[in-house]
């Protein structure tokens, strides 16, 4: 009898998200982040054709892409919003910053300055501080999309993305409701754990110094992650530090009871208690982090829209 329910559930999923996928327009769209081309993906109802709507910005987690999200993005744009899944430089479809791989040429000094050189791209890495600026200039371009409503503009961050959205929301004002799922909230200087405080303090050390290079595309550094963390940069990103200045956007945090990448309590359950605007926690039971993404996704999108459609409808 209980397969037989889960197999008429799982079938009303499957045709509800091709229902939904019909309901929905799409196209892309460049938005430009400290000189850097980004990728965006962009969703809202058909009927809803040349309308404002609230804007939800959707950014994927460590070595995701912005294609990884499109189904999740495609309900909630369902449900009225006009939403922006893109991809962080140097990911997926966005162009990378570029590091020159030796001295610049002498130019003259008449005009705009420009040369030809050889650089190498910075690609597939994950630096905190410039996805957040990607995140920031995102929400710059959305405010002047003609369907975006600049007063209702909501953030969802998957996994490391989950602290991103929490890191941003504190400083951009403009932020009135956020999701953070399965969030990794990085840590303040004095909880970094000593080991890996030594490791970023070289890695700065030697890459201000010439002695170091960036990761290699894809590199697996951090267990099976895909992307080479830049260790430096980690010292300065701690969402929970200055969430008690976004008291204005409501937040959602949706964590997995069986989380295994990192302790809950000192990432999204810390982000919550010190929250001071409308917030909620939620814990899915039986699921670890990437059940967000599979038996539990469903569930996660229903959160998340019913957490936008209290915060960010007129």
């Amino acid at each position: 009898m209980l397969r037989t329910i889960a197999g008429m559930l799982l079938g009303l999923s499957v045709c509800f998200g091709a229902v939904r996928a019909e309901e929905v327009a799409a196209r892309t769209a460049t938005v430009m982040s400290e000189g850097v081309r980004l990728h965006a993906d962009l969703f809202y109802p058909k009927s809803q054709e040349g309308k404002r709507l609230p804007a939800v910005i959707m950014s994927h987690g460590w070595g995701g892409t912005a294609a990884m999200l499109r189904t999740q993005a495609t309900d909630i744009a369902a449900a009225g919003y006009l939403v922006v899944a893109f991809d962080y430089r140097g990911c997926g479809r966005s162009d990378s910053r570029v590091v020159l791989t030796g001295p610049a040429p002498v130019v003259g000094t008449g005009g705009e300055p420009r040369y030809t050189a050889e650089v190498r791209e910075v690609r597939e890495v994950v630096d905190p501080l410039d996805q957040a600026e990607d995140i920031f200039n995102v929400i710059h371009w959305a405010s002047g999309e003609p369907m975006v409503d600049a007063d209702r503009i909501g953030l969802w961050g998957t996994s490391f993305s989950g602290g991103l959205v929490v890191y941003v929301a504190a400083r951009e004002p403009r932020v009135k409701a956020l999701v953070s799922q399965v969030g990794a909230m990085g840590w303040s200087r004095d909880r970094i754990p000593s080991t890996w405080l030594d490791a970023a303090l070289r890695a700065g050390r030697e890459r201000s110094r010439g002695e170091r290079g960036y990761p290699a595309p894809g590199a697996r550094e951090v267990g099976n992650l895909r992307g080479g963390p830049i260790l430096e940069k980690f010292l300065r990103f701690s969402a929970v530090d200055g969430i008690e200045r976004a008291g204005n956007c409501a937040m959602l945090f949706v964590t997995a009871e069986k989380e295994e990448l990192f302790d809950n309590r000192e990432h999204a359950v810390l982000a919550h208690a010190k929250a001071v605007g409308p917030k909620r926690y939620v814990e899915i039971p039986g699921i670890a982090h990437y059940g967000i993404y599979g038996e539990a996704r469903d569930q996660a999108t229903r959160l998340a829209i019913e957490w936008f459609d209290t915060h960010l409808r007129p």
